[in-house]
């Protein structure tokens, strides 16, 4: 049972309690009251009253006290229990009184009611109490002890949490110590190696000195013929050039438009080899306008000279000159 239900059912069982009690006073006040009267001296009936309400009063402070030693788990000892019984007692027997001196036993029996009924609720509230004061120590025992056994895991956890990172922390002056003496064995290893390489490369050196006068000499010797082979090959190729602007001059116009890519390589060709636009339009079939972009393409590009082959055939006679100059 949940802490709210518990105090949901102290709840009822105090408003129960308070509510048989209350009815149980004014029933007796009530009951007694007119047996007082009887029995007071001429001029003091006023005074009958007083009577019940004085029992009733110590019913009252029976049932409160009762009720707040049962939930601090205390025990008055013996004197509160004489205490309840006294005034049960004398509840029952000022309540029945008047009735029993009229002999009337069903009066007896109907106004006994009430005080008995006062006495049972009494005492079993009290025990009712005592259980739920007992159930809630039980409770908050238990609660204790779940409370204590979670700090103690927690404790445990962080002794363990202290452990670990101690070992790691331990771990990791392992890793960088061995590191440390790893970075200087390599470290004079590398000094070890680059002053036998310097060493090497001073004789690597003086071999590469002898050796480069003589390569230099030859060098010099291939430069010239390379430069006297350049000038023949620039000389065969402007011939060569003259030659196919010649023929790109002298070729017929095409009869219809030539592929745009057989056109861009013509137009290329043309651009090169120095071919007016209007040519070109002829060679292509391709607009003046289209051939004129082309020329600001290609005149923007690259200045290197292109392939001969990549010049297209414009007539059946002039592809085998274009083959064997490619």
């Amino acid at each position: 049972m949940s802490p709210d239900q518990i105090r949901s059912a102290e709840l009822a069982l105090a408003v129960g309690t308070w509510t048989i009690t209350l009815g149980a006073v004014l029933y007796s006040v009530l009951t007694v009251t007119p047996l007082m009267s009887h029995h007071s001296p001429d001029g003091w009936e006023w005074t009958a009253p007083i009577l019940p309400l004085v029992v009733d009063a110590a019913v009252v402070i029976v049932v409160r006290l009762d009720s707040v030693l049962a939930r601090l788990g205390g025990d008055g000892g013996r004197w509160p229990v004489a205490l309840r019984w006294m005034t049960g007692a004398m509840t029952v027997l000022l309540n029945v009184g008047q009735s029993a001196l009229d002999h009337d036993a069903v009066g007896v029996a109907v106004h006994a009611v009430a005080p008995l009924l006062l006495i049972v609720t009494a005492e079993t509230s009290l025990a009712y109490r005592r259980a739920i004061a007992a159930a809630l120590a039980a409770d908050e025992a238990r609660e204790r002890d779940e409370r204590a056994e979670r700090e103690r895991r927690a404790e445990q956890r962080r002794r363990q949490e202290r452990e670990d990172r101690q070992a790691e922390q331990e771990r990791a002056d392992q890793r960088e110590r061995e590191r440390r003496e790893h970075d200087e064995r390599m470290a004079a290893q590398q000094r070890e190696h680059e002053l036998r390489m310097a060493d090497e490369e001073r004789q690597d050196r003086r071999r590469l000195e002898d050796a480069e006068r003589t390569e230099r000499e030859r060098r010099e010797r291939e430069v010239s013929e390379r430069e006297r082979r350049e000038r023949e090959r620039e000389r065969v190729a402007e011939q060569e050039t003259e030659r196919l602007r010649q023929e790109l001059l002298s070729a017929p116009a095409a009869a219809e438009r030539l592929p745009e890519d057989d056109a861009r390589l013509t137009v290329q060709a043309a651009v090169t080899l120095g071919i007016p636009q209007r040519r070109a339009a002829e060679l292509t079939g391709w607009s003046t306008g289209w051939i004129a972009a082309r020329y600001r393409e290609f005149g923007t590009a690259s200045t290197e000279r292109p392939a001969l082959h990549a010049v297209p055939a414009t007539t059946e006679d002039t592809t085998p000159r274009e083959e064997q100059a490619s």
